[in-house]
């Protein structure tokens, strides 16, 4: 009686168990629904290209492209049902025996597992959370049979081969053979197509880049893949005996955002955000971003800072570069640090300088407005005392080097301080600071009306005094700095096309008087390092005080460039470094510079600015300073 019992009670229950997993299941497939079939396929990394179309990186947390079948060699997709699911085209959406073997398994405490068809596996990976449970296995189940239902089994073969991850940060056939052999899909041998349908398995586990223990998994794995293409038909045996395991490329060890092309990504995005593309968006749109970087130049800037570092340099010397061609905005090359993933903060256009002798243009232009000629004299002498709203403001040449009686035009071709503070003074430190303004230092840069701004007390980004010097490059046509020229949908429609913002800030004659005298600099002065350029430039050293930054701005008609040398703290020097007692703007900077330069230049043709108009006049004006020079804020 009681083994009849228990007998009866054992059918009730899995009779019970039965029309409750039945209603469970015809539940679930009343309810449970179908995601978008192409989204997540279709969902890509975002592109972004230089400005002739090559690829900078890539924006997503997934990196993929998108294959249509036909393009995906018939090797590669008889490799991949090998090596997964053999019965694919002949089956139906899920394995009875896997779907029991995996409900075993887990009743005995094992984790949720095997059998997965194809079908299987591309509804899990797409619209699944990689949680194991019943529940989810039951909705697998669901949307598997739902797919049969409304695909072709080519286009759930497609769906599936661009949407597996393959390892190595690759999802999909096309990424993950650039990324195991660096070549696309439609050039892999059959080898290859063998070992790219052994490892979407478990990369962990076969892929050699992993451990060494992996080698052998994968070759173990990649027989298992060629013995199943024989057994099909796809592959005669003479064919199988002559393929040969095929040598995988090594792993990169650091991501697209390493070294300094992180920074130029980082900063597509943040102007991206600022055009209203979401993140989202980003990681799953198909975007093409194109920028206004140019490939060569960009070359240029990072192999110019390498050749040029200064050997036995602290680890917290930063190095920041900009250009931007002048008139338009548009950001040529962009150099932010040696490596993205060490440090995040681009010293292109984050990290802030004492900005030092580069904003001693803005002091001259406020003259050559007021009338002030170039051969006006001053007193050059070092050290003297000015007047600061009631206090003395002792001010010395570099070096302490007095220059007697000089013409403004000397005085700036040698940066003497003494003559270009009481020239602030002269002219009014608040029409310094408008001029600086005008030509393209933001309002977020603080910059006192007081005499100390002519020596660069205020600490700008490098962008900015790339951007203000690309002002003096275009005769006084300001233009806003963009990084993107195009986005491009997926759908290869044009979401945005940008256009030059640009505004008339200063007259063509004061700028052709500056240029002038700024090509002084370059020739014979303080900047003669950037006269190896072999072409007409103008341009401004900038040493700091107490040598906290050092800097070189300069531009030709084409091409304005700013670059900067500083550390952390505004209170640690660049005494020393490379071997130099003083790094001043003259030094590395200039150099840098220079190369950059000849890199970004090259093949163009060599142009020259317009002559000077002479403002003023061309006789000698004594400015005289009637004692001690006052100032009133």
């Amino acid at each position: 009686m009681v083994r009849k019992l228990i007998l009866r009670t054992g059918i009730f229950l899995a009779g019970f168990g039965f029309i409750a997993g039945s209603v469970l299941f015809a539940l679930a497939y009343f309810t449970v629904q179908i995601p978008d079939t192409n989204a997540f396929v279709n969902s890509q990394s975002t592109i972004i290209q230089y400005s002739n179309g090559a690829e900078i990186g890539r924006i997503g947390s997934e990196n993929r492209q998108i294959v249509p079948l036909a393009k995906i060699p018939l090797k590669v997709r008889q490799a991949v049902l090998a090596a997964e699911d053999r019965g694919f085209y002949s089956n139906r959406a899920f394995s009875v025996t896997g779907i029991l073997r995996a409900v075993l398994n887990n009743l005995r405490g094992g984790s949720l597992q095997g059998g997965s068809t194809i079908t299987q596996q591309y509804a899990k990976t797409a619209f699944l959370t990689p949680s194991r449970t019943i529940q989810r296995k039951i909705k697998e189940l669901v949307i598997a049979i739902k797919l049969e239902n409304q695909m072709s089994k080519d286009q759930i073969l497609e769906s599936y081969l661009n949407s597996i991850y393959f390892g190595r940060g690759s999802y999909g056939v096309m990424t993950a053979s650039q990324q195991y052999f660096n070549r696309n899909v439609d050039q892999l041998s059959t080898a290859q197509a063998a070992i790219i349908a052994s490892i979407l398995r478990s990369p962990g586990l076969y892929d050699p880049s992993y451990g060494k223990e992996n080698l052998a998994r994968l070759e173990g794995r990649f027989q298992y893949v060629i013995n199943g293409m024989v057994d099909a038909g796809w592959l005669t045996k003479d064919e199988a005996a002559k393929i040969k395991f095929p040598k995988l490329i090594p792993r990169a060890t650091s991501g697209q955002f390493s070294g300094p092309r992180g920074h130029v990504i980082e900063a597509v995005q943040k102007e991206l955000a600022k055009l209203g593309f979401s993140q989202e968006q980003l990681l799953v749109g198909g975007y093409v971003i194109k920028t206004t970087i140019d490939q060569k130049a960009q070359q240029s800037a990072v192999d110019s800072v390498n050749k040029l570092y200064p050997s036995k340099a602290p680890d917290n010397l930063h190095i920041g570069l900009v250009a931007i061609r002048p008139g338009t905005g548009e950001i040529v090359a962009l150099y932010g640090g040696r490596d993205y993933l060490v440090r995040q903060l681009s010293d292109a256009t984050q990290s802030i300088a004492l900005g030092g002798s580069t904003f001693k243009p803005f002091a001259l232009v406020a003259a050559l407005e007021q009338g002030i000629p170039l051969t006006s004299m001053w007193n050059g002498d070092s050290p003297q005392e000015f007047d600061d709203a009631g206090k003395p403001y002792p001010v010395s040449n570099y070096g302490d080097e007095g220059w007697g009686q000089i013409d403004l035009n000397y005085a700036t071709k040698h940066s003497v301080n003494t003559v270009y503070v009481p020239l602030g003074i002269k002219v009014g430190p608040a029409a310094v600071v408008d001029v600086a303004r005008r030509a393209g230092i933001p309002e977020s840069v603080a910059m006192m009306p007081t005499p100390s701004v002519v020596l660069g007390a205020a600490s700008p980004h490098v962008i900015d005094i790339a951007n203000a010097y690309a002002t003096f490059a275009a005769q006084g046509i300001k233009a806003k700095p963009y990084l993107i020229s195009q986005v491009i949908g997926p759908n290869k429609g044009l979401l945005f096309q940008a256009k030059a913002e640009t505004q008339e800030v200063f007259s063509k004659d004061v700028m052709a008087d500056l240029t002038y005298s700024l090509k002084g600099v370059v020739n014979g002065g303080t900047g003669s390092a950037a006269l190896a350029l072999g072409r007409p430039a103008a341009g401004k050293t900038g040493t700091s005080e107490s040598n906290a930054s050092a800097w070189f701005s300069g531009y030709t008609p084409q091409l304005a460039a700013s670059v900067a040398l500083f550390r952390d703290n505004a209170s640690e020097t660049l005494n020393g470094i490379g071997g130099l007692t003083s790094v001043t703007g003259g030094t590395f900077p200039a150099k840098i510079w220079t190369s950059f330069m000849k890199g970004a230049l090259k093949g163009q043709p060599v142009m020259d600015f317009p002559a000077p108009v002479n403002i003023g006049g061309t006789e000698p004006v004594v400015m005289t300073s009637g004692g001690v020079q006052h100032y009133t804020p």
